[in-house]
């Protein structure tokens, strides 16, 4: 076994500094040190809805550098920068798993932190710490020029909001619209834009408009005002539904045109639709989650070529709680991410 340290929930409200042990390396397993790794809304509800009974480390988006390997591992070397995201093992074998979709693994795929790893029944502890054993066949990369805290986000709400917009073939002369410009959202809002796309933004209000020009949008459809969402109606090819809350999916089926889908990506929750919002204009409903190997390493090439990081607050892991806490107030533009080198402080 190997001896870290991590960030453990005792329940709902707060994290606190712990011993963590790891797995001792298999055959094509490495060790990595986690330098940095993003906070997600996945981590805000597991923690929120901890009981203190299970052992719960959260993150699932993380980079850093290979410390050790495994004796069969050939594609790392100790010193390699690497990346991690939210599943580490899968079947392998199933139809979603050899056709590079790892993340519909039939036999479901064995998650980063709250998982049930497949050959000794643990559970699995996340990237809140300061190292992680992984299979080495779910690690990544980390592609040079990349700022390894901006690229942690990545690995999650990247490759979330990447899968769809790819599946959907956004590309010029397509028209897009992001719902909600959050961690996420404004990683769809970059993508979507350097894909070729004409890009905007749907919010509750205008207050982030001059952010979403930045980040490569051409306008805001302000969703409470009737004028500018009518003036939107039948407007988008493809709408990524960025929201992490319930909420209504009428208002934003309107503003999708004829033949084209909106994709829920944020609240994967139960939902409502009226078929009328979907048989006007023969309109699609659509998901995703996470994203297959091949699709996160492309990902990662694009971003590298067309250097595209998430807009990122870095803090010490050691205000986690407050970044959770934040977070869950949505004062964050766009991703929190902790700082894992003040672990080594003892």
């Amino acid at each position: 076994m190997r001896s870290t340290t991590g960030w453990q929930a005792d329940g709902p409200t707060k994290l606190h500094e712990v011993p963590i042990s790891r797995r001792a390396l298999r055959r094509d397993d490495i060790a990595m040190r986690v330098d940095f790794c993003g906070v997600c809304h996945t981590d805000l509800h597991a923690v929120r809805g901890h009981n203190g009974e299970d052992v719960l480390v959260p993150g699932h988006e993380f980079t850093g550098v290979v410390i050790e390997t495994g004796p069969d591992v050939t594609a790392f070397q100790v010193g390699d920068s690497v990346a991690v995201g939210n599943i580490v093992d899968s079947c392998g074998v199933c139809t979603m798993c050899t056709a590079g979709q790892e993340n519909f693994c039939r036999e479901f795929p064995t998650l980063t932190y709250g998982g049930t790893d497949r050959h000794d029944g643990t559970t699995t502890l996340g990237g809140f710490s300061r190292e992680y054993v992984v299979r080495d066949r779910f690690v990544h990369p980390l592609p040079s020029g990349l700022d390894p805290a901006a690229a942690a986000p990545l690995l999650c709400a990247g490759i979330t909001v990447w899968e769809p917009l790819r599946a959907l073939g956004v590309g010029p002369g397509k028209r897009v619209a992001v719902a909600g410009l959050g961690g996420l959202g404004h990683l769809a809002v970059k993508f979507a834009a350097a894909l070729g796309a004409e890009v905007s933004v749907v919010s509750r209000s205008a207050d982030r408009a001059s952010d979403a020009i930045r980040l490569g949008a051409r306008d805001v459809v302000v969703s409470t005002d009737p004028d500018s969402a009518a003036a939107s109606r039948d407007r988008f090819d493809v709408l990524i539904d960025t929201i992490p809350v319930a909420h209504d999916l009428a208002p934003y089926l309107r503003l999708v045109a004829v033949d084209g889908t909106l994709s829920q990506v944020g609240y994967l929750g139960a939902v409502t639709v009226e078929t009328m919002d979907l048989l006007v204009g023969r309109k699609k409903l659509s998901s995703g989650g996470s994203g297959g190997l091949p699709a996160t390493t492309a990902m990662l090439e694009f971003c590298a070529a067309h250097g595209i990081v998430a807009d990122v607050e870095t803090l010490p892991s050691a205000r986690v709680t407050e970044a959770l806490d934040r977070l869950e107030r949505g004062d964050v533009r766009y991703r929190f991410v902790l700082d894992l080198s003040d672990l080594d402080r003892k």
